[in-house]
């Protein structure tokens, strides 16, 4: 008998036959002996429904006020899954985040996990019931309600894994597994059987939408055994666990891809300590993150600055930057908001050369022209011009072989 703790999305809550068919899936872990808790999200679409409905009250919704609102489409699923399993004759209860005590800090509509008092949990489960709990949310420690903001059920249902020693999350979603690349731009994409900690970390962060980032974080943190799954089908899903000696071998787990992207220059400025800080300082400050950065070498004891920034911050980052050209004395700001990043990421990146050569000749023989390349120890990334992207990612998939065997043995990207 295994405790397993099952997440369940939007998608897979959407309707009231959808619930039934969660129901199903719940009953046959139950049935196979396991103890079983369940993490829900709001039915698909109801956040934004909430969100909106803030908005016709408030001009900017107080942050502790919309959590109280926001919590509350967990609320609807868990008690409605849980009239589902108890109609069929099996023990369920449900609980909000409050109630389990999912203790987090007190930043609303994106606070963290600090910590979860499991011992109702724990008894329950000694009792035999199902037990079902709200995702995306907590109480702070002066008993507000907080938020984890998007994708925040994920991190619950991990932190849930974490505080009963669970032998295994399952995270079920609309899609099988985590692929090689994104189907819908490569249709010969592969579901992987397994992917390291490591490996997911990094697609998550370069665009795959699979899961919430903080959540693998978590699993990788406390070696918690993750499994993306489909609640509409049946299969064996993606395992993400720690790297293993096949794993190892593996050149490239698979392509990840970002629309969200935006290219900001400035040209000509002094090449003098300290530039850097005095051009990104104003970006910091104004909230807005910056991803890749280059910095040209200098001539003329000038030098060229560029960056990306998300898209939709693109507008008030070149506002800031045209600001900070002028008090620099720079010669001129640039901007593209019509750009995309294409990541490669695999663990056997560190044990084998030639990686970024072959994916730069592969570009390059389609005529792609790269305008920013960074990279790590298990990834290489880099900015194209948007209408290269479904291109670049089909001429990267097949250049490594990612949709056969060839020569990288199974692994993933979303």
């Amino acid at each position: 008998m295994a405790l397993i703790v099952q997440k369940f999305g939007g998608t897979s809550v959407a309707t009231i036959e959808r619930i039934k068919a969660v129901a199903d899936i719940v009953i046959a872990a139950r049935k196979q002996g396991h103890q079983v808790v369940v993490v829900l999200s709001a039915m698909a679409g109801e956040t934004d429904r909430l969100i909106g409905l803030a908005g016709q009250v408030a001009k900017h919704p107080d942050s502790r006020e919309l959590d109280v609102l926001l919590s509350t489409g967990e609320q609807v699923t868990i008690a409605l899954l849980s009239m589902v399993l108890r109609d069929r004759q099996y023990p369920a209860v449900s609980y909000t985040g409050g109630q389990v005590h999912i203790l987090t800090d007190n930043v609303h509509n994106k606070a963290r996990i600090v910590d979860i008092e499991a011992v109702r949990v724990k008894k329950d489960l000694s009792e035999r019931k199902i037990v079902v709990i709200a995702g995306f949310q907590g109480i702070d420690e002066n008993g507000n309600i907080t938020t984890l903001g998007r994708g925040g059920t994920d991190t619950t249902a991990v932190a849930m894994a974490v505080a009963l020693n669970a032998d295994e999350c399952r995270i079920y979603t609309d899609v099988d597994g985590v692929y090689t690349a994104d189907p819908r731009l490569v249709p010969e994409a592969r579901r992987m059987d397994r992917i390291a900690y490591e490996e997911m970390l990094e697609l998550a962060s370069l665009g795959a939408k699979v899961l919430q980032i903080r959540s693998v974080e978590f699993a990788n943190k406390y070696k918690v055994p993750l499994r993306v799954l489909s609640s509409f089908e049946e299969g064996p899903g993606t395992l993400i666990t720690d790297e293993d000696e096949e794993m190892e071998r593996a050149l490239i787990a698979g392509i990840a891809h970002n629309r969200d992207e935006a290219k900001l220059t400035l040209l000509g400025v002094p090449d003098e300590p300290g530039i850097a800080g005095a051009i990104l300082s104003p970006i910091a400050e104004a909230g807005i993150e910056v991803d890749m950065i280059v910095q040209n070498m200098g001539v003329d004891n000038t030098t060229d600055f560029t960056f990306t920034v998300h898209r939709n911050d693109y507008g008030k980052a070149l506002t800031l930057l045209e600001k900070t050209a002028r008090g620099l004395g720079a010669k001129k700001v640039l901007g593209d908001n019509r750009i995309v990043k294409i990541s490669v990421v695999g663990v056997g990146m560190r044990s084998h050369a030639g990686i970024a050569s072959r994916m730069f000749a592969a570009l390059a023989g389609e005529g792609i022209n790269i305008q920013m390349i960074s990279t790590s120890e298990i990834k290489i990334s880099v900015v194209v011009d948007e209408k290269y992207l479904e291109l670049g990612i089909r001429t990267l998939h097949s250049a490594f072989g990612l949709e056969g065997d060839g020569d990288v043995t199974g692994n993933a990207a979303g």
